[in-house]
């Protein structure tokens, strides 16, 4: 019988996820215990953990704060980021969360709906391929409609935004002249109470095809190899930029891989990349109860 949690690694362009199967929602994830799982020396190491559990058993959980609509689907994506606090939303973890679904039959391949705490997103995902998601229409409630954002001496403006977590899009000529490693961003919690995502952008292309390349600095992770979110909201800016039509997808270059982003007629943004499945390991259960993850299920011990 097993004696510890299983567990499963993926990534999508890089931004890597340990999922934990937990249908019944019976796993404590204490941000002591999401801290360390993700850390890379000496837990199994991620950007951040993907909890696959049910939508009626999350919305029944008063410290998930998940809000079920009537006829919600079955699957709720529980993100949390590396540093233990909860996410709205996770571009490329939803990706990696529906290719999970596909594989491990709980889900048909094709069109499916998943809940998050941002709202339903309808993915398309097949058993292999990209895997295309509606992330839905950028927030700009709420958002100063400019900010500054401080990297080292410099000072930035920036483009704010949700997708529904918040971002902060700095569109430059170049990011050569940019750190090895971002610093993290000075924010002003005026303008960004709970933080944000700081995403740096560049235009490689204004002719079809288009392109642009960014690196992120995400709020809990620190500087990513890739950000779906943030992914969607430099879509969103350089259709802006560019005065480009709905269905104009964009290939957006992040430190891991290509992203396609579009706007739809309709306001939304659509997101298709890569997702992959590479691992599947148990935490020992005695590593597990002493990092805070709360006592056992029965299916864990």
């Amino acid at each position: 019988m097993s004696t510890g949690i299983p567990f499963s690694k993926g990534h999508g362009t890089g931004n890597d996820f340990v999922v934990l199967s937990d249908p019944e929602g019976d796993l404590d994830l204490s941000p002591e215990l999401i801290r360390a799982l993700c850390d890379r020396r000496f837990g199994v190491g991620g950007d951040g953990v993907l909890r696959v559990v049910r939508t009626g058993r999350a919305a029944a959980a008063p410290e998930l704060d998940v809000t079920a609509p009537v006829g919600a689907p079955e699957w709720f994506m529980d993100y949390r980021n590396s540093d233990g606090t909860v996410g709205e939303m996770c571009g490329n973890g939803i990706r990696v969360f529906a290719r999970f679904l596909v594989e491990r039959g709980l889900a048909q391949p094709g069109r499916m709906e998943i809940m998050t705490r941002g709202g339903v997103r309808v993915v398309a995902a097949d058993r292999s391929g990209d895997i295309a998601v509606d992330m839905g229409a950028p927030v700009r409630r709420g958002f100063p409609v400019e900010a500054s954002i401080g990297l080292g001496a410099a000072v930035f403006r920036a483009a704010a935004l949700g997708m529904p977590n918040p971002h902060a899009v700095v569109l430059l000529d170049s990011l050569a002249g940019l750190p090895e490693v971002l610093p993290a961003p000075a924010i002003d919690a005026a303008d960004f109470p709970e933080g944000a995502n700081v995403e740096l952008a560049t235009i490689l292309s204004s002719e079809q095809p288009i392109s642009a390349r960014m690196r992120v600095y995400e709020r809990g992770s620190g500087e990513t190899l890739s950000c779906g979110t943030g992914a969607c909201a430099v879509g969103v800016v350089v259709s802006e930029r560019l005065d480009l039509p709905p269905g104009v997808p964009i290939l957006l270059e992040v430190a891991g891989g290509t992203l396609s982003i579009e706007l739809t007629p309709q306001g939304t943004v659509r997101m298709t990349g890569p997702a992959e499945l590479l691992a599947d390991g148990e935490v020992r259960a005695d590593w597990w109860l002493a990092h805070g993850g709360g006592t056992l299920p029965e299916t864990g011990r």
